[in-house]
């Protein structure tokens, strides 16, 4: 718990920052958007966590019929309700949540987002029980995520040194193999992984699951 609230405290602090930063590869992060459209109707309930200031959020919100998004940050959360405001969003909430410890009873969603943040939690196992128990049966986990394992070595040096002086939160380092198994483990069945990014190594695979019909033991 000292960890996730550690966490939410760094996301606060850079929040205002974290806002104004351009998206690096948004030929990648639209051929995103674009796929995971390709699986929305408007009649569905959409969740997302990790949904830092709705940016996502509020793209494709025009495609379900409401997106409840959530994230760990209060002050990303804030930000999020004045983008939603400013541009006259009615059908996207957002709320300080995590997918482990929500409110919501089960089968609440049809679809689930996870955009660069599973890298990020925790406790992943935790993390995608809850999506899976938060998702009707035959709901689709859509997600991207930055596997550090298949990055530069370096990185395993530099992070925890930026972790130390307050630079950066919890980190994981993934790979996609992992990613696969984990979600497997949680009762989900593979759709789709496919590569976005339009230049260089694309470290950040998005993956498509569904939620298998039985439950995992």
């Amino acid at each position: 718990m000292f960890c996730i609230a550690s966490d939410a405290q760094f996301w606060d602090r850079i929040a205002r920052k974290y806002a104004t930063d351009p998206i690096a590869d948004i030929a990648g992060y639209e051929r995103t958007l674009e796929r995971t459209r390709h699986y929305l109707r408007r009649d569905e309930t959409a969740f997302e966590f990790g949904c830092g200031t709705g940016t996502s959020a509020l793209k494709l919100a025009p495609s379900v019929g409401r997106i409840m998004a959530t994230d760990i940050s209060e002050e990303m959360i804030a930000i999020a309700r004045e983008k939603a405001k400013a541009e006259g969003c009615t059908n996207a909430t957002f709320e300080v949540a995590r997918p482990e410890a929500a409110p919501w009873p089960d089968g609440t969603f049809d679809v689930a987002f996870g955009f660069n943040v599973l890298h990020l939690v925790t406790d992943l196992k935790a993390v995608l029980r809850g999506v899976h128990r938060l998702l009707r049966p035959g709901g689709l986990f859509i997600s991207k995520t930055p596997c550090l394992k298949e990055m530069n070595p370096l990185i395993r040096i530099a992070v925890p040194l930026m972790q130390l002086i307050g630079k950066a939160p919890h980190v994981a380092f993934l790979s996609a193999e992992d990613l696969e198994h984990a979600m497997a483990a949680a009762g989900f069945e593979i759709v789709e992984i496919a590569r976005h990014a339009s230049r260089g190594k694309d470290v950040r695979p998005f993956v498509v699951a569904r939620k298998a019909m039985a439950t995992p033991a």
